[in-house]
């Protein structure tokens, strides 16, 4: 089963089949609809960011996508396989195909960095101990902690156990990545190199990315394209690349939050498109 499971993971999708999309998906909990009726489609290699209000529903979209819960109506596609529909197997083997790196770090605290980064490669695929060691190091040389594999998480910074959270999500070299509020409580300069760090694991691995974030300064610099929800509506209020959408987009609502009230400027003036189906 582990080496079906990761031969499946690292089998590329069929030409022209999104990383993920989304048709006529409603999420709630019980009978309180939360998000209703969302459709989108996110393209290989493509850096998206989920954006909006403070409980409209960000992090419940992507615990959705991700299959940690079921939606109450519509469909979610990871490479083409739908993981709503999917049996038991079938939904692990998609599971398989993503990495995810919660706000936290959510590292076991009793185990060192490279114990913390072995862990899914020990319980699901059939790699040899010395195997196992040279791809922990390289994960950990991909996101800048080469030499840190003995350090526990409580020897660690705030940016370090971020960064040792993205290693973990690429145990298994999955090609769609989820990163839930990667920048979250920490300093700008950290926030900077969070967001290189983040842009390296798109150029050296090819891989999608999903971010929920409120920060517009990473925002700006690393996201492709932004999907904004609207707790009003319970749906997409407007889809594009940032700097489009901070510009000319469909609302004064949708301008104003990307400018942070007309008081933020960015770095970027990429006019982009609307619609956000643009790869890198």
């Amino acid at each position: 089963m582990a080496d079906e499971t990761l031969s499946r993971a690292s089998s590329p999708a069929p030409a022209n089949v999104p990383a993920i999309e989304v048709r006529d998906l409603s999420i709630g909990y019980g009978k309180r609809t939360v998000l209703q009726h969302l459709n989108f489609r996110i393209e290989p290699g493509q850096i998206v960011t989920i954006l909006g209000g403070s409980g409209c529903g960000k992090s419940t979209l992507l615990k959705h996508i991700i299959g940690l819960y079921a939606p109450l109506n519509g469909d979610i596609l990871i490479n083409g396989r739908s993981i709503v529909r999917a049996g038991e197997e079938e939904k692990r083997s998609i599971m398989s195909e993503f990495g995810v790196a919660y706000q936290g770090g959510a590292l076991f605290r009793s185990l060192t960095l490279a114990e913390n980064i072995a862990l899914p490669m020990e319980e699901l695929t059939t790699w040899k101990p010395k195997e196992i060691r040279q791809r922990v190091s390289e994960k950990l040389a991909l996101v800048h902690l080469d030499g840190y594999e003995s350090y526990m998480p409580s020897d660690l910074s705030g940016g370090m156990i971020k960064r040792a959270a993205f290693a973990r999500a690429l145990a298994l070299d999955p090609k769609l990545l989820f990163f839930d509020e990667p920048s979250a409580g920490l300093d700008p300069l950290t926030s900077d190199m969070l967001d290189n760090v983040i842009l390296e694991i798109r150029e050296k691995t090819s891989a999608t990315i999903m971010m929920v974030t409120h920060e517009l300064p990473s925002i700006f610099r690393v996201s492709d394209r932004v999907i904004m929800l609207s707790a009003e509506t319970k749906g997409i209020v407007d889809d594009g690349s940032p700097a489009y959408l901070r510009d000319h987009g469909a609302t004064e609502y949708v301008r104003s939050f990307l400018s942070r009230g007309g008081t933020f400027q960015s770095r970027s003036t990429e006019p982009g498109a609307p619609g956000g189906d643009t790869a890198p």
